[in-house]
């Protein structure tokens, strides 16, 4: 290891802090308040100044430190009013107020009432002195070291809490929340490393208004999140949130892959291996950064970008994996005659899924999978499905074998969203009261994928033309709907749809087309 970094300066006077430091005196004694005060009037420790405030025995410095979450340090007078007051006081700051923080210094004139070696042992505190001992200039001395180590606690602590962030995000990092709980904890530490800035922006083009992630490549940067500033202004664009020689520097850095460090801002171009490169953007610097802040935001920038590639990436496979169902999905439809009810369904079930509050993860696997919930039609011959007139008895059971044909087709898959379309292929023809098809399943026996799909089902079908129909209109459709509440449908989805039905029917509107 090199001396360098075995003795480097001090750099305390680099970091600059904003406010003041909270300084508690806890002593029965008036004059013990004035001393100090006075003792310490001019002192100053990083720029920043010292607030007292004064408690006179045991029970007003608890209620103190209720009132105040910030206190850096408390002169503590052991004898106040019972001879252990100021030890129950720091008994109740560390265990009660659960407060690790604030720096303890215990001041007493008995020493031999409480045993420095007993008390240090004993207690959680950080110093211990004698009121004779401490001289104006060793009261200076301790105060610094106390204000110094409690500076140090609380950045160790925003790093704890931004390491917290990415911890909890890296077990799900692909999904696009825990994306911006990532970039979120990583801008926190390293906003807490520089010594703490008022505004954060991270800008992509991957992100375009009611389409996140969807258009990344496009020209245009948009904030993916913010901090400060910029904290509700995601999906904005990068014009329409930062403005004069800021929004110079962002096109400059963004234009030549570079970082532009000014006084108060910073602008990092985030490189990318596959799709255009982002920005991070950080404005109210308290301090000139040195190299080694530099270099951090460097491993920041190259980092981030590697996670959002990730994202990107993973995204990409998903949309595939999505269009081939739908284009699948779609084949048949042109068949049988039935335009767009695949994209009419998918809407339809994520209505009722969330207003089921069906999880995040069910509703995405159900909206992926339903797209396949006829896909046994594929074995049933054009005549009997693009049959104008009534089918016969044995044309019927050809048709309703569709759902068993689905689930053969699908059903050896490990994966789980083919099982889900297994289950839906199978189970969507399935009545609440057990008189459906193929297996006669009832009531909540059927899964829940399967009652939403029965119900978007029907309802779509009575609601658009088809070979054999015309289109019912939305009176007759939910006459007939209410009227198998309870028999061929679920009765929670029917009151769910009833109370959706005009978003549903505005999808109807859009999605559906003459065939």
């Amino acid at each position: 290891m090199s001396d360098e970094i075995f003795f480097a300066e001090d750099t305390d006077d680099e970091i600059e802090w904003q406010g003041k430091w909270k300084v508690l005196i806890v002593d029965d004694e008036p004059e013990v308040h004035a001393v100090t005060k006075l003792a310490l009037g001019d002192f100053v420790f990083q720029e920043k100044d010292l607030e007292f405030i004064s408690a006179f025995d045991g029970e007003q410095a608890k209620r103190m430190f209720l009132e105040h979450d910030d206190i850096a340090v408390v002169l503590l007078d052991v004898v106040m009013e019972t001879d252990d007051a100021g030890l129950k006081v720091a008994e109740f700051i560390r265990n009660e107020v659960n407060n690790h923080f604030t720096r303890i210094i215990l001041r007493t004139g008995q020493p031999g009432q409480a045993p420095e070696r007993d008390v240090i042992i004993n207690y959680d505190i950080n110093d211990y002195k004698s009121k004779t001992e401490l001289t104006a200039q060793k009261l200076f001395t301790v105060v610094i070291s106390a204000l110094r180590s409690y500076r140090d606690i609380i950045v160790i602590e925003e790093n704890r809490q931004g390491l917290e962030k990415i911890i909890s995000a890296s077990a799900d990092l692909f999904s696009i929340h825990s994306l911006e709980s990532f970039i979120e904890g990583i801008v926190q530490q390293l906003a807490s490393l520089l010594g703490g800035t008022k505004d954060t922006a991270y800008l992509t083009s991957a992100v375009v208004g009611p389409k996140p992630i969807e258009q990344y490549n496009c020209s245009e940067l948009y904030v993916f999140t913010g901090r400060g500033e910029y904290q509700n202004t995601e999906g904005n664009r990068l014009e329409e949130v930062i403005s004069g020689r800021e929004l110079l520097s962002c096109q400059q850095a963004y234009a030549n892959k570079t970082m532009i460090c000014e006084d108060d801002y910073l602008v990092v171009y985030c490189d990318s291996k596959t799709k255009k490169g982002s920005l991070l953007y950080m404005s109210g610097l308290p301090r000139k950064l040195t190299e080694t802040d530099k270099h951090l935001i460097k491993i920041f920038s190259q980092n981030v970008q590697i996670a959002f590639d990730n994202v990107l990436l993973n995204k990409d496979i998903e949309d595939t994996q999505r269009e081939i169902i739908e284009r699948l999905a779609e084949s048949l439809e042109e068949n049988f005659g039935s335009v767009n009810h695949t994209k009419r369904m998918i809407k339809i079930c994520e209505i009722l899924g969330r207003a089921a509050n069906l999880s995040k993860e069910d509703l995405k696997t159900l909206c992926l999978a339903v797209p396949l919930h006829d896909i046994g039609k594929i074995r049933i011959s054009d005549h009997i499905m693009l049959k104008s007139g009534s089918l016969d008895k044995e044309e019927m059971l050809q048709v309703r074998n569709h759902a068993e044909i689905g689930y053969n087709l699908l059903k050896d898959s490990n994966r789980p969203l083919i099982k889900a379309a297994a289950l839906i292929a199978r189970d969507h023809h399935e009545y609440w009261n057990g008189k459906g098809y193929p297996r006669g399943k009832s009531g909540e026996g059927i899964h829940i994928f399967c009652r939403i799909t029965s119900l978007a089902d029907a309802f779509d079908a009575m609601r658009t033309k088809r070979s054999y129909k015309e289109a019912w209109p939305l009176e007759k459709v939910m006459e007939v709907i209410v009227a198998e509440k309870g028999q061929q449908f679920d009765p929670k989805m029917v009151e769910l749809l009833q109370q959706n039905i005009e978003e549903i029917e505005s999808i109807m509107q859009s999605l559906t087309s003459e065939s």
